[in-house]
């Protein structure tokens, strides 16, 4: 074999070496972009999540806000109510001793009606004897 057929052999092989190189680097580059495509694509789905993730926090924390408020609001009408038991108690209570009346309207209410009899002797209780 002459050295010229060597040499075209190695210049062959060193052709087919570099081009072999070079679609591996660009098969490489393919799939790094093809990544970084995917990657961009999952950015952009994290954002939108974030996004309705603290739309959804946010809604949250308001109806939260508004429970508490309405709880607050609840328990002052509850404090209020009472308030207002405890004023028509203490009302009723002045009023009983202001009352000349009072202990005789509260002794008759406590005694049972008086039991009368009709013409034929039965007992019966107030009722209209015309």
């Amino acid at each position: 074999m002459s050295t010229v057929a060597i040499v075209l052999i190695a210049v062959a092989v060193l052709a087919l070496i570099a081009i072999a190189i070079a679609a591996s680097r660009r098969s490489r580059e393919r799939k790094h972009a093809e990544h970084r495509e995917i990657a961009t694509e999952h950015r952009h789905e994290a954002a939108e999540r974030h996004l309705t993730a603290d739309k959804k926090e946010a809604a949250a924390e308001e109806q939260a806000a508004r429970a508490k408020r309405e709880a607050a609001e609840a328990q002052e009408r509850a404090v209020a109510a009472e308030r207002e038991r405890e004023t028509a108690t203490a009302h009723e209570r002045h009023a009983h001793d202001l009352d000349p009346d009072a202990d005789a309207d509260a002794n008759q209410r406590e005694q049972p009606p008086a039991r009368d009899q009709d013409s034929h002797g039965t007992e019966t209780q107030g009722t209209f004897r015309g």
